[in-house]
């Protein structure tokens, strides 16, 4: 038993509460799995594969599940997928995805790392994470024996009718043999996890449900297992947006990749019709509280976004980190100043067009939507509209000034030093 809030989680309490806080898309056996939770310490696992130096808010719901898992008692595992990267998962994918060198992979992993820890905590204890990598056993197979030992439980017309694959055939999208290979590997993930750790519980994105649905199944054939998939519902905004999306790119995680302050950012600008779901999923508040920050209508709904906010890259950055970006967007956005946090930009010492270093800097996405933002009157400069679309800015700006305060649109910020 674990103790939050006040109140006592017991094993068998992460069923329901991941249901009411909006986590639960689908178990290859809910009865059996609350079962199995209800005997004893469960282990499960999400696999990450180390595509980049950081992990994104795009995976950061798997996260939270993983957390949650925790505080219910049970342990979990953050598997790297060091093996499964080599090979590229075709999921939700329009293309093959960009081959990583087993050097970039141990850097990504080793970049990853410390994220991890800032949400779960990692030891020898029974409860206590573990971080392990596919790569320990599927580097070293011998591909005969693989094939010979694995190969005969899969059904190529079983395959085919999985989405991830079947969607890149029906666009007549090329599907390299190699990554036709990623549900085999992921499958026997499950299995060599099971056998080493005793993993009866494999859970992530419904998008991964025939990967995962095929390591339940290759248990069952190799070894007579009973394994557990569960997953969670892909999101979106309200607006349909992809969570983890920003007009600058990719919500990392990683600090030296997106700052405290503007992870803050992100979240402070959640659309209205969402802040309650995201209180939900990213943030270990009680529902109790929740349902009073949901009742706020109006401009008081910026209150429950703040706390959103807080509590959001309080868990991934940090207390001290949390108090300082609220700090600093208060002084941006309440007080007319600018905080220590505020992105900074360096202008040209000669003049380039305003569209231009908009786009450049990453806060639009393109000059065109520069351009449409000026001639709206969404941009100023210390407080005064730019209208003009061919305006320019250079260091003349500054006028003995240390920085000027850049405003685009309602919601960000920038210093032009």
């Amino acid at each position: 038993m674990q103790r939050i809030f006040g109140k006592v989680l017991v094993m068998n309490d992460f069923i329901q509460i991941m249901n009411d806080r909006g986590f639960f898309y689908q178990a290859s056996d809910l009865e059996g799995l609350a079962a199995k939770l209800k005997s004893g310490v469960q282990t499960a696992y999400i696999g990450y594969d180390p595509t980049a130096a950081s992990l994104h808010v795009g995976n950061l719901m798997g996260v939270m599940l993983l957390k949650w898992f925790q505080a219910c008692g049970h342990k979990p595992i953050t598997l790297m997928g060091g093996g499964t990267v080599l090979a590229g998962d075709p999921s939700g994918k329009d293309e093959t995805r960009k081959m990583l060198s087993r050097e970039d992979v141990a850097k990504n992993i080793d970049s990853i790392k410390p994220v991890f820890a800032k949400f779960l905590k990692y030891g020898d204890g029974p409860t206590d994470a573990m971080m392990v990598n596919n790569a320990d056993w599927l580097c070293e197979f011998n591909y005969i024996d693989f094939l010979r030992d694995v190969g005969p439980h899969f059904s190529i017309n079983r395959m085919i009718a999985m989405d991830s694959v079947k969607l890149r055939l029906e666009r007549e999208q090329s599907l390299s043999f190699l990554e036709f290979n990623y549900m085999i590997m992921q499958g026997y993930d499950f299995v060599e996890l099971n056998k080493r750790y005793g993993v009866s519980i494999q859970m992530g994105g419904s998008d991964q449900w025939g990967n995962i649905i095929a390591g339940v199944d290759l248990g069952r054939r190799m070894a007579g297992l009973d394994l557990y998939a569960y997953t969670t519902p892909l999101l979106q905004t309200s607006s349909g947006a992809k969570m983890g999306k920003s007009l600058s790119g990719a919500v990392w995680l990683n600090a030296d990749m997106v700052s405290p302050y503007d992870y803050y950012q992100y979240w402070r600008n959640t659309e209205d019709a969402d802040v309650a779901r995201w209180l939900k999923i990213y943030t270990m508040l009680p529902l109790d509280e929740i349902a009073k920050l949901e009742a706020l209508k109006g401009q008081e709904i910026n209150e429950a976004k703040k706390v959103l906010a807080f509590e959001a890259t309080k868990l991934c950055h940090g207390e001290e980190a949390a108090q300082k970006a609220a700090e600093t967007a208060k002084l941006a956005f309440e007080q007319g100043g600018l905080g220590g946090d505020i992105p900074t930009h360096k202008l040209p010492d000669a003049s380039v067009a305003l569209t231009a270093f908009l786009r450049d800097t990453g806060a639009v996405a393109s000059a065109s939507e520069a351009r449409r933002l000026i001639e709206s009157g969404g941009v100023s400069l210390d407080g005064e509209k730019i209208t003009d679309p061919t305006a320019t800015v250079s260091r003349d700006l500054l006028q003995g000034k240390d920085q000027v305060k850049l405003q685009i649109g309602k919601k960000k910020i920038i210093g032009l030093v």
